[in-house]
């Protein structure tokens, strides 16, 4: 059942979430992960535990505890994401994941929104954040530092389809002709795309929050509303109407500000189109962003192309409610590089990041951020960064791994 808190509900469970890490040996389940996992996990968790102990002068320790899903899941329990994992990761409150293999005409849809909506893992969240000294295809990469909240259990996550021809969309076709009045081609394939009051509440509740908790100037809803109305529309309407019912003492409305929200945060929405333009023509005019599932997956990969790819962009999912939270590389498993140490793990690094953040561990999560800044601008890369660059030393997955440890020390 959704519980959906409201915000003081919200606050307070995140603050019970994050003293329960107040550990100096918690569990923490991992996935390794398919394809390149075998390469970017391992090189990953160097760079982890070498934070740990860095930050905490060894009196904390992470009790890694690996658990199974994908490809090598299917191998060793003929399941491609067992019940013992999601029970795992739900025992333990958070985890951590390598990209995972989705069968293609055979067992289910996707094993990573599996895991989302089994956990009911509502926020995707995305950070995009430009490092100096990668190249990118935009002029100005430097201007991205943008929050992504992304509604991770509805729309087309929990959408239905039904095949074009079958006697199932027939007959759909045929009620809705019948009872709406709705003419739709008879050779189509229909889907249902369902967007609910409490989802879009709660996602765009743990946005405004973040914004509130780290300072930010603005929160964008971005929707697809003037098409979409009773959907990505009501979208829009209520997070604006949850911002007046909760949010009213740290947050303003555009129309209600008359252009000058003060000490306010500035909340604004934008049609999605528009806002895939606008994010390369003026990013730094956006600080956190709330949207639907669907959008929030074309602009996140957007946002990761402008700061220089997939590859150093992390991600996470989390229920603030609750207090669980799987991070992830999000990229795909890339299965022609595996075994080949070659592979960039600072998505999934970064995701760590993350994740120590998540926890309570903010010291060890700014030494991440600190490492790889000097790794990237020193110029101790992988091949994927070190494109477009003259004075780069192109390193392999486990040698990334060892340059940002070295800087850590």
């Amino acid at each position: 059942m959704v519980e959906n808190l409201n915000r003081e509900e919200l606050n307070n469970a995140i603050k019970k979430t994050r003293e329960s890490f107040d550990t100096d040996n918690p569990t923490v389940p991992f996935i390794e992960g398919d394809g390149i996992g075998i390469d970017i996990w391992p090189a990953s968790q160097v760079v982890f535990d070498a934070v740990v102990e860095k930050a905490y002068n060894g009196n904390r320790k992470i009790n890694w505890v690996e658990v199974l899903a994908g490809q090598k899941a299917f191998d060793t329990v003929s399941e491609w994401l067992p019940k013992k994992t999601l029970d795992t990761f739900d025992e333990f409150g958070v985890g951590i994941k390598g990209p995972l293999t989705t069968p293609v005409g055979e067992g289910i849809r996707s094993i990573n929104v599996a895991i989302r909506q089994e956990l009911d893992l509502y926020v995707c969240l995305r950070p995009i954040k430009y490092f100096k000294g990668i190249e990118t295809p935009t002029k100005n990469p430097q201007d991205v530092d943008i929050v992504l909240f992304r509604e991770n259990t509805e729309d087309v996550y929990s959408g239905k389809e039904l095949e074009e021809g079958t006697e199932e969309v027939l007959k759909l076709n045929n009620f809705l002709k019948e009872e709406f009045g709705w003419e739709i081609r008879k050779d189509s394939g229909i889907g249902i795309k369902p967007i609910s009051n409490t989802g879009s509440e709660r996602l765009i509740r743990a946005a405004i929050n973040f914004a509130v908790e780290n300072d930010k100037k603005n929160l964008a809803i971005v929707h697809k509303g003037n098409i979409m109305k009773f959907t990505e529309g009501a979208f829009r309407k209520w997070g604006y109407e949850l911002i007046e019912k909760e949010f009213s003492d740290v947050a303003v409305s555009w129309e209600d500000s008359n252009g000058d929200p003060g000490e306010k945060i500035l909340v604004q929405d934008v049609i999605a189109d528009a806002f895939l333009q606008q994010i390369l023509i003026k990013p730094q005019e956006f600080d956190v962003i709330a949207t639907t599932n669907l959008n929030g997956d074309y602009a996140s990969d957007a946002l990761a192309a402008q700061i220089g790819g997939i590859g150093i962009s992390p991600g996470g999912n989390i229920n603030y409610e609750n207090g669980k939270a799987v991070f992830e590389a999000t990229h795909g498993t890339a299965p022609k590089y595996a075994g080949q140490n070659k592979a960039n793990p600072g998505s999934l690094i970064l995701s760590g990041e993350m994740m120590f953040r998540y926890m309570g561990w903010n010291e060890a999560a700014d030494l991440i951020i600190e490492s790889m800044e000097k790794s990237i601008l020193e110029g101790n890369v992988t091949y994927d960064l070190a494109r477009g660059r003259n004075d780069a030393s192109i390193l392999s997955s486990s040698e990334f791994a060892e340059s940002l440890v070295k800087n850590i020390q």
